[in-house]
């Protein structure tokens, strides 16, 4: 398959894309780009040869209205093929209104008076930080923000530390108006500081010797453009505005042929839901690609901090809000690493061993989204498996609780000082083509024979692999330690030496949580997806986000729970696997003033995919045979 068909748009696309929305007229003058990025063709149209036009997409904000409008184009022709107005839902908030947010706010008498009855009357150093309003009452269609505060005593203070309890304000992008501001109550200011630079973490260790990762002969890499190779791996490497990080093309060559294994995988959406009742935090619950935009947020990566080693970067190129393009530098960062033992066996009997380490191929980007930094990483390792990691780390979100009062959903972690029970749930879209696009998927149970004649001492026991033949009948779609649930897609139309059709096995990881909000909790509509681990569905170029493509002041019911409504068949067909990562969050105290990393994720391992053990040539290390 072409999958440059599928790279990221260049600089002058990006540029075209702008001058024929604006020559469009489509969202008036105060137009704002939200994202802009390929409009990905279809596979099968792809595979079969047929002329596929590149095209681009564009979700744009009239920002007289707050209307948001889903633009296609045409690149090869020049043309705007449809701009449809969006009638549910709306496009992500741009970065010119979470500033704007801020400048309304402190203007507004109402807010400067819930300041002034805590004590507070100058602003200058007061963080607003806004959030998406999710379902709160006052969604009526407008495009809006809600903001809460947070008191710095000086610019480069951790405002985290010194929550402004109570108010929340509710602001009217388009009108640029402050409808509401709600006091919940006066609670005291926290007094402790909550710093973490290295003035205030001193005295710092002095036992820390020097580490260095050096390459002599340089990388085992080759980088084309955002063609990526590496030992017996191909793929191709993208960022995308709103799901961040994309891998896709990805093959692994056995002998002289490139076999393929993952057509696409990104997040494909997720949500960070808070879990306390107060009404101040009861509505917080943040859908970072689809209402803020996970590739938008990305970082630009520093050597020997963000990474370590023989490092090579790419750069980005993002569409800005005006729609013209501009550069992350070093937003992808690519490199080797050791990861300990591949395999090893030392023979008693010969006095021999044999042993060779591990190395994988990382391919990484980090995203700082408001008070959280998520890094993303997919590690591609030598015997045919993936691993994605997900790492967490930033400042949790604070609230103020006085002397002697319960904090049923939330953890002290400084005087007054409470950091909110919480979830991050990711959804993670894997567009597998093990051998090609004509897949099927199995849930694995591994279950206990009964006691009988054919298990008279009761300890066997099997693997029972049920098929999912339609959307509706995907299986129990919840991770099961206990039974050592996977998932395997496999070609059954190709075989291994052995008879047993190739697969790729996704394996769970240790964090697995589905939702725990409850109806009528507008996050529960909303977030359909993280009610099951595992999703199937039969491939469509429509379905690439699992919440919908606009969540940002949905109704609800989009994504995924509306693509499986249509039950289609999952049989020797192009499947799509959808698995949520779901990690509840109840603080520490080791967890202030800063988050150490904590890290989760999943693998996808190749199931008879090989005749045997794929990296039985790794060479072996010189110390041991040299």
């Amino acid at each position: 398959m072409r999958h440059d068909l599928f790279n990221p748009l260049t600089e002058d696309e990006i540029s075209t894309v702008a001058r024929l929305v604006r020559a469009g007229g489509i969202a008036g003058d105060r137009i704002g780009f939200a994202a802009v990025f390929t409009d990905e063709p279809d596979k099968e149209l792809v595979r079969a040869g047929a002329p596929v036009a590149r095209r681009a997409r564009a979700m744009v904000v009239d920002r007289s209205n707050g209307r948001t409008h889903d633009v296609r184009v045409d690149l090869d022709e020049g043309v705007v093929s449809s701009a449809d107005v969006v009638s549910q839902g709306a496009a992500p908030i741009l970065v010119e209104e979470f500033e704007r947010v801020a400048e309304l706010v402190k203007k507004d008498p109402r807010y400067l008076d819930a300041l002034a009855r805590r004590g507070i009357t100058d602003t200058a150093e007061i963080q607003v930080d806004p959030w998406c309003v999710g379902n709160r009452a006052e969604n009526n269609g407008q495009r809006l923000l809600a903001a809460v505060s947070y008191q710095r005593h000086f610019r480069a203070d951790n405002g985290y530390a010194h929550p402004i309890e109570g108010i929340v304000a509710i602001v009217d992008l388009a009108s640029e108006q402050v409808l509401a501001v709600h006091d919940h109550g006066v609670r005291p200011l926290t007094p402790a500081p909550g710093n973490y630079d290295v003035a205030s973490a001193a005295p710092l260790r002095e036992d820390v010797a020097p580490l260095e990762i050096t390459q002599p002969d340089g990388v085992g890499f080759e980088l084309d453009g955002n063609e990526l190779t590496w030992q017996k791996w191909r793929l191709r490497v993208g960022l995308h505005p709103l799901e961040g990080l994309v891998v896709y093309g990805v093959a692994y060559r056995d002998g002289d042929e490139y076999r393929d294994i993952l057509h696409r995988g990104s997040v494909a959406e997720m949500v960070v839901p808070y879990g306390d009742a107060a009404p101040e935090h009861s509505f917080r619950s943040a859908f970072d690609v689809g209402e803020f935009g996970l590739g938008k947020l990305t970082n630009s990566l520093t050597l020997g901090c963000d990474c370590l080693g023989e490092i090579r970067y790419l750069d980005a190129v993002l569409a800005g809000e005006n729609g013209e393009p501009y550069t992350v530098n070093n937003a992808i960062c690519i490199h080797e690493e050791d990861d300990g033992i591949l395999w090893k066996h030392e023979d008693w009997i010969s006095q021999t061993t044999e042993i060779r380490r591990s190395r994988r191929l990382v391919v990484s980007s980090i995203a700082t989204v408001g008070n959280y930094e998520y890094g993303f990483y997919w590690y591609f390792h030598q015997d045919g498996s993936i691993q994605v990691e997900v790492k967490l780390t930033g400042i949790v979100q604070t609230r103020v609780v006085p002397d002697g009062e319960p904090t049923p959903s939330a953890t002290r972690i400084a005087e007054n000082l409470a950091a909110s029970y919480h979830q991050h749930m990711f959804s993670f879209r894997l567009d597998l083509e093990v051998d090609g696009p004509e897949n099927s998927v199995f849930e694995n149970d591994t279950v206990p024979l009964p006691v009988g004649p054919e298990n008279p001492t009761g300890n066997a026991f099997t693997l029972r692999a049920t098929l999912l033949e339609s959307e509706s009948r995907a299986g129990v779609g919840l991770t099961d330690p206990r039974a050592a649930r996977s998932w395997t897609v496999v070609n059954r139309n190709r075989t291994n030496a052995w008879g047993y059709p190739v697969g790729y096995k996704l394996l769970p990881g240790w964090a697995s949580s589905t939702l725990l909000a409850q109806d009528p909790a507008p996050v529960a509509a909303r977030a359909g997806f993280t009610k099951r681990n595992v999703w199937v569905t039969r491939y469509s170029p429509d379905e690439l986000r699992a919440a919908g493509d606009f969540p940002n002041q949905h109704p609800g019911g989009a994504g995924l729970p509306e693509f499986v409504r249509a039950d289609r068949p999952l049989v020797d067909t192009d499947v799509v696997m959808w698995f949520t990562l779901g990690v509840t969050h109840i603080p520490r105290a080791e967890d202030w003033p800063v988050m150490p990393v904590e890290k989760v994720g999943f693998q996808l391992m190749p199931v008879n995919f090989f005749d045997r053990n794929p990296a039985l040539d790794v060479v072996p290390p010189k110390a041991c045979h040299g």
